[in-house]
C-alpha cells in the first residue's frame, strides 16, 4: 500500500527537495504541499494523507496549532504527523507530542532517516530521533508536569490498566519495540501488540508517542536526573 505524504513547510525549496526524495520511493507519494498550517489541515483531509511532514515554525497557523486541529478532527484519526524542526532540543517538541504528533525529526536528517521516519509514523510507531532522547522529553515533561491539569487526569486513567498493561507501557516509554518487549517479558510479540493496543484505547492515545507522553505525565515513569 502506498503511503500518502503531505509536505507542510513555508520554504518552497525545502518542499521541492522532500518531494523529489519521497516520490523516488515505490511505496510512497507526495499528495500535496502546504505553506502554512491551516492549508496543511485542509489538504490532510482533501488529499487523504497518511503522514504529514510538518514544520513547527510557519507564518500564520504554525505546525503546533495545525497538529492540534488534525488530532481533534475525528475524520483525521488515521493521519500521523511528523514534526520537522531546525533545533531538536526545543520546548516545542514536547508540546508537539502533546498536541498529537507521532514524533519529530531534525531538518538536517539524512535522506534514509527521513524516509524511515515516514514509514515508522505510517505504521503507528513513535518516532523520536536519536539526538532528541527520551531523557530530554522526560526533562521537559517534568518541568511542565501538572501545569495544564493533564497529569492528574491521566494518572487516574492508569487505574484502568491491568498490571501487564502497565508493564508494557513502561517498556514503551523506554523506547523498546514490540519484539524487544516480548523478549524481556517472555511473551509473544503479538501479545505485546495486544497489550499496547488495549492501553492506547483505555488511555485515549493516538499512537505510541502519546503513550510515552502519558507514561511520563502520569508519573508512571520518572525522568532521569543527569
Amino acid at each position: 500500500m502506498t503511503i500518502r505524504v503531505l509536505l507542510a513547510d513555508d520554504q518552497a525549496l525545502l518542499r521541492s527537495a522532500f518531494k523529489v526524495l519521497v516520490d523516488s520511493e515505490p511505496d510512497m507519494e507526495v499528495v500535496g504541499e502546504a505553506s502554512d498550517g491551516a492549508e496543511a489541515v485542509r489538504l490532510a483531509a482533501s488529499e487523504r494523507a497518511d503522514v504529514v511532514l510538518m514544520d513547527i515554525r510557519m507564518p500564520g497557523t504554525d505546525g503546533l496549532a495545525a497538529t492540534r486541529m488534525i488530532s481533534a478532527d475525528p475524520a483525521l484519526t488515521h493521519v500521523r504527523v511528523v514534526m520537522l524542526t531546525t533545533f531538536e532540543v526545543d520546548e516545542y517538541v514536547v508540546q508537539s507530542l502533546r498536541a498529537g504528533a507521532s514524533g519529530f525529526l531534525g531538518k538536517g536528517a539524512e535522506p534514509d532517516e527521513l524516509l524511515g521516519a515516514i514509514r515508522i509514523a505510517a505504521a503507528g510507531e513513535a518516532l523520536l530521533s536519536p539526538v532528541a532522547t527520551k531523557g530530554l522529553i522526560a526533562k521537559f515533561l517534568a518541568q511542565g508536569e501538572g501545569s495544564d491539569g493533564q497529569a492528574p487526569v491521566r494518572g487516574e486513567r492508569l487505574g484502568a490498566l491491568t498490571g501487564r498493561e502497565r508493564e508494557v507501557l513502561v517498556q514503551v516509554a523506554g523506547g523498546y519495540s514490540n519484539d524487544e518487549i516480548a523478549e524481556h517479558l517472555e511473551v509473544s510479540p503479538l501479545t505485546v501488540k495486544t497489550h499496547v493496543n488495549r492501553a492506547m484505547a483505555k488511555l485515549g492515545a493516538r499512537d505510541r508517542a502519546q503513550l510515552v507522553v502519558i507514561a511520563y505525565e502520569s508519573g508512571l515513569v520518572r525522568p532521569r536526573v543527569e
